[in-house]
């Protein structure tokens, strides 16, 4: 109990308010006055006393833009997507060693089955010719998997 009370004494006597004893404003100035909220509390005055700040650093915030969607559904437009390097993850690594030898076959790679709809071209295939199922593609993607030897082919 005494060691406590001891180091909570040690703690108040390096505090500012000990230096600032009789000091009238306590370091918070006379005119300006240490008031509560003097700005007022949260974001107000955005539009009216704190305008300049608002518009110097948060330019766009007040106002509107666009048009109202009303029961705006997102599942219209989920669209997961793969790209183009890492499709062969989506077959295990068996399947292209076999195929690599038979050069008149080629593995299919359902990509609506694995999760994904549409096909993006980012990255580089292997020159190993594939069958890819899905229901979008890019024009790059199309493009390289057609390069690699293999075929684009839309499903519903």
């Amino acid at each position: 109990l005494l060691f406590s009370h001891v180091c909570k004494m040690a703690l108040n006597k390096r505090r500012k308010t000990r230096k600032l004893r009789g000091h009238v404003s306590h370091g918070h100035g006379r005119i300006g006055k240490h008031r509560k909220h003097a700005g007022g509390r949260g974001n107000a005055g955005g539009q009216h006393h704190h305008r300049i700040n608002w518009d110097k650093y948060h330019p766009g915030y007040f106002g509107k833009v666009g048009m109202r969607r009303f029961h705006m559904t997102k599942q219209k437009y989920w669209c997961p997507t793969i790209n183009v390097d890492k499709i062969w993850t989506l077959v295990s690594e068996q399947t292209r060693e076999v195929y690599k030898d038979n050069h008149g076959l080629a593995p299919v790679i359902d990509c609506v089955r694995a999760g994904y709809y549409k096909v993006l071209g980012k990255g580089n295939l292997p020159k190993q010719p594939v069958i890819v199922k899905a229901k979008f593609f890019s024009a790059i993607a199309q493009c390289k998997i057609r390069a690699a030897g293999g075929a684009c082919v839309l499903v519903p």
